[in-house]
């Protein structure tokens, strides 16, 4: 795989050229105790997945990678790297699509011209309920193709004129984004990582509506608190605190 830009120190790598899920392998590989943190990205994935199980399409020529990692710190902690996975996507976009508008969707997902493009899945388990024994971070990206007829539009960097790199050089790329912003977290905390999410939050001060595991909640998005829960000025005027769910235009 040709790579423009400089691999991160410390983080090795595993290229694959066939695997049901990268995801899937690097819960095998942490099971088995293969050291973290590395990255493993794969030329195709035959079973690979989005969030709560849904199939995730995987055209040849896009992104499939997950990073194993093993922070130290608590599940709650933890969860906000998805933010922050958001960030380095949305930069990797940016990219290659300068004139496109990307932004980060609540919870983990990336956008480019009100389209999603890349999706993030954070997967753990935890021995004592206390902090995660690994963490994987799955993302998939669109970068030469993007699956048709979905419920949410969907686009790619191809769809968008844009440069389209190779999987192997947009990996180096975000890899490199990576090892940065999880510096900043692992030195500074989840205000910063906040911040930035914010400054590219989809439709900040607009109404949206919030599916949840029993029913819809409709308001304005007024930003997410310092747990990362989405926040929601309901029609009643008051202030809902929403830690899962998923969000529509």
């Amino acid at each position: 795989m040709t790579e423009r830009f400089a691999w991160p120190q410390g983080y090795a790598l595993r290229h694959l050229q066939e695997i049901d899920s990268t995801n899937e392998e690097a819960r095998r590989l942490a099971r088995g105790g293969a050291p973290a943190p590395f990255w493993i990205v794969a030329d195709r994935q035959t079973r690979g997945r989005g969030r709560r199980g849904r199939k995730w399409e995987s055209s040849g020529g896009n992104l499939f990678a997950t990073l194993l990692i093993d922070p130290q710190r608590s599940i709650a902690q933890c969860s906000q790297l998805s933010f922050a996975a958001a960030i380095c996507v949305a930069e990797l976009v940016g990219r290659y699509a300068p004139n496109a508008q990307v932004r980060v969707k609540w919870p983990n997902d990336v956008l480019a011209d009100d389209r999603k493009i890349a999706g993030i899945l954070l997967e753990s388990a935890s021995s004592d309920g206390l902090r995660p024994d690994w963490l994987a971070i799955g993302f998939g990206v669109n970068l030469a193709a993007h699956p048709a007829n979905m419920e949410f539009p969907s686009t790619s960097l191809a769809a968008l004129g844009a440069s389209v790199p190779s999987a192997g050089e947009a990996l180096a790329c975000l890899a490199r984004i990576w090892s940065e912003w999880y510096d900043v977290w692992t030195k500074s905390g989840f205000a910063p990582i906040r911040d930035a999410w914010l400054l590219r939050a989809a439709r900040l001060g607009a109404r949206v509506q919030a599916r949840l595991a029993r029913g819809d909640a409709t308001g304005v998005f007024e930003g997410i608190d310092e747990s990362g829960a989405l926040l929601l000025r309901e029609c009643s005027g008051g202030l809902r605190t929403i830690s899962a769910g998923e969000v529509f235009f």
